[in-house]
């Protein structure tokens, strides 16, 4: 063969060898980029309580322990954390549903306790001789979950499924915050509120898993997992009255652990 056949030899092998290289990568790429994971919803999912906040989140608190961080890690999936401390349906429908698009492959979601009021719940039962007001506040809750809630939770579902429609949706739960004892100083929780404020969440979860599945969607429901790691517990998941407040009766790093592990297993 001549020199010059040579050399047109080596330059074909060559653009092959490099085709052939491209082609190779591009499904490796395609593969380590193809998981985009939007997190919706309140201050459970941006993960209040875990103490350490993103600092460009500003209010929403959205932490680096939270269960949509560390699921993300695990998955190898881009994230959108769009979840915000004191979201209600409304305003996860109207501020972090626009985050989801066409590409969005998984959405993680925890949202209610706001629109029930959990937080005036919570601190009317936590006031000394207050067990008529909070249960008065626990049966408004209550009502709320059963009458208006649902409708709610549809329209949201239906925005999310509109927005991301080939998606795979995990809707996640509340726990139950309380094992029958108040430990904390600072807070007058009877047995019997303790029990009538876990029948409410119980209430709350029932209603979200109906509606998510409904829609379509998984129910991640953390109580099983919580059970034995409530306030005053050997081994806390959830804080109990707190300083600052706000991390009060939220999920620690070790409840954010077990809400990942809960949600990777139906997302993974």
């Amino acid at each position: 063969m001549s020199t010059a056949g040579c050399r047109r030899t080596l330059s074909l092998l060559g653009s092959l060898v490099m085709v052939t290289a491209v082609v190779a990568l591009v499904p490796r790429a395609a593969e380590a980029s193809s998981r985009q994971l939007v997190a919706l919803g309140d201050s459970y999912a941006s993960g209040v309580g875990t103490r350490a906040y993103f600092p460009a989140s500003g209010t929403c608190k959205r932490s680096p322990y939270a269960y949509p961080v560390r699921d993300a890690h695990r998955l190898g999936a881009s994230l959108s954390f769009a979840a915000c401390a004191g979201a209600t349906v409304d305003r996860v429908l109207h501020d972090q549903v626009p985050r989801l698009a066409a590409e969005t492959t998984d959405v993680t979601l925890t949202v209610g306790g706001n629109d029930a009021g959990f937080g005036s719940v919570m601190l009317a039962c936590a006031e000394p001789r207050s067990t008529k007001k909070c249960y008065a506040a626990i049966k408004a809750a209550k009502r709320y979950i059963s009458t208006t809630l649902p409708k709610r939770l549809d329209r949201l579902y239906a925005a999310v499924r509109r927005h991301a429609s080939d998606a795979h949706v995990v809707v996640v739960g509340y726990p139950r915050l309380f094992n029958g004892e108040d430990c904390n100083a600072g807070t007058w929780f009877s047995p019997g509120e303790e029990r009538r404020l876990n029948a409410t969440a119980d209430l709350l979860d029932q209603v979200s898993g109906a509606r998510s599945t409904a829609a379509g969607f998984d129910f991640a429901d953390p109580r099983s997992a919580f059970a034995r790691h409530a306030i005053c517990a050997a081994h806390e998941w959830v804080n109990g009255l707190s300083w600052p407040l706000e991390e009060s009766y939220h999920p620690n790093r070790r409840g954010q652990r077990s809400f990942a592990a809960l949600v990777y297993r139906n997302l993974g």
